[in-house]
């Protein structure tokens, strides 16, 4: 990477920074405040410190990473650290941007009827019945009115109009942003711990396949009838026959069984039988891994269309709507979906093969197809992925920074109990998610037989990569 990307990286780290730490000051310190030609400069030379050497630390740790992944020839993951990079640097312009502009956005007015509707909360108004929760609220949003009228702006808007925004709601903004940049890279880097973790299992399986047991047990030129191989066993039974019974029983293996030997087995002998010579030695598990790492540099980007989505759900999380229910729900049905599917593929190549022959030699050679896919597009199911998992860590992070924002219990969450249940589910899904779900698709598809894109034969920068997938010992 260039040195003036990093600095870019640095000054974008840098203004952020600071531009929380002014939200903050600027939001807590409402009574006697002083501007910065009134402040000791031993405190401001402090805080600018402080700020810098954080940003400095930052920015050397993310040039250690990409350094090491660099020599590691992690193409893939390398490109998904630059993904990271491009997000918090699109997130510290957006909070630069709400600092600057805060001046201007507070004299922007609109009606008080309109400011009225659409809120997120129960209005807080003039009625006399209001409890005493309600009655605190009031009076911290006219101490929040005349703070902005005294001391943040001297503009006031004209009579029977309010801010568009207050400033105290855009330090608000300031806090999700900053927690939406903080939770993305720890949520990302989870999600692919957990997915070489699930990978990382499957190494015995492929140093099975180098003892002479297995080559006794798999041998080609021994016949066996097709309904008796183990790959075929585990996916194709009576119930498989009828519909409805062969999609239950899609959905519930994703959470006991997701991935077997036999599975692992059979499509890896798929692979190497089309691909490779016979009796050719191939790290599969490793290709998998490779695999793994191309998908994630996929799902750990954010696209114009999940930001579009993060727009849409802050417009429709209205009072009453239960939109935040709703959109809890989602990524569970789509994840759920998505593993079913899967499921269902790899049980379809079990059937296709009973369909095609009754005797086979050795292992059964499965054949993959995009028509196990939706609309016969693989990708397809990834980008779903993609989504699931954006709109999860998004309903987390919002989640928290309602709890930093409002408190534990709070008007965003009427029934705290199912504000509960809401986050435990999003954690259940980014555990299926990794541990599951992304590990299926990465070995599923790969029976389609496409190469990820750092193995590039006769590539030299990747000489070591390819070295480690088609070296006969195991590490």
């Amino acid at each position: 990477m260039s040195v003036l990307k990093y600095r870019n990286l640095f000054l974008c780290l840098v203004s952020w920074l600071c531009c929380c730490c002014v939200a903050v000051a600027s939001s807590e310190s409402s009574i006697g405040s002083k501007d910065l030609d009134q402040t000791p400069t031993w405190a401001v030379a402090g805080v600018c410190t402080v700020f810098i050497l954080i940003s400095i630390t930052l920015e050397k740790s993310l040039h250690k990473v990409g350094t090491w992944l660099r020599e590691k020839h992690k193409k893939a993951l390398l490109e998904a650290l630059e993904k990271v990079k491009a997000e918090l640097m699109v997130l510290g312009f957006l909070s630069l941007l709400l600092t600057f502009g805060q001046s201007y956005i507070v004299r922007i007015c609109i009606p008080m009827d309109v400011a009225d509707k659409l809120l997120p909360c129960p209005y807080v108004g003039n009625d006399k019945g209001s409890s005493s929760e309600e009655e605190h609220r009031r009076k911290l949003l006219s101490y929040e009115r005349r703070y902005l009228s005294d001391d943040a702006t001297p503009y006031q808007c004209k009579e029977r109009h309010q801010p568009l925004i207050s400033g105290n709601g855009l330090h608000q903004l300031h806090i999700l942003v900053f927690f939406l940049a903080v939770l993305h890279v720890f949520y990302s880097a989870i999600t692919m711990l957990l997915g070489r973790l699930k990978i990382r299992g499957w190494k015995a399986w492929e140093a099975e396949t180098s003892s002479h047991g297995y080559e006794f047990a798999n041998d080609p030129s021994r016949f066996r009838l097709t309904h008796e191989t183990s790959f075929v066993k585990a996916h194709a039974s009576f119930w498989t026959r009828y519909s409805i019974f062969f999609y239950i029983g899609c959905f519930f293996r994703q959470f006991y069984r997701s991935v077997g030997k036999a599975d692992y087995l059979a499509l890896r002998n798929g692979f190497i039988t089309v691909h490779l010579a016979p009796g050719s030695k191939f790290n599969f598990q490793k290709y998998i891994k490779r695999s793994l790492e191309d998908d994630f540099k996929v799902v750990v980007g954010v696209s114009p269309v999940l930001w579009a989505s993060f727009v849409v759900f802050l417009l429709l999380n209205v009072n009453g709507w239960h939109a935040m229910f709703w959109a809890s729900l989602i990524p569970v049905v789509i994840i759920l979906a998505v593993g079913t599917k899967l499921q269902a593929a790899l049980a379809n190549m079990a059937i296709e093969i009973t369909e095609r022959h009754a005797v086979v030699q050795g292992i059964p050679l499965v054949q993959g197809s995009d028509r196990y896919f939706w609309f016969g597009r693989p990708q397809l199911v990834l980008h779903l992925i993609h989504f699931a998992l954006f709109q999860n860590a998004f309903q987390i992070t919002y989640f928290l920074w309602i709890w930093y924002s409002f408190g534990l219990r709070n008007c965003f969450h009427a029934d705290y109990k199912l504000a509960v249940v809401k986050v435990a589910l999003g954690l259940g899904v980014l555990c299926l998610c990794s541990y599951i779900t992304l590990p299926l698709y990465a070995l599923v598809t790969q029976v389609n037989f496409f190469f990820p894109s750092d193995f590039v034969l006769f590539d030299q920068s990747h000489s070591n990569a390819l070295i480690d997938v088609f070296s006969v010992s195991m590490n």
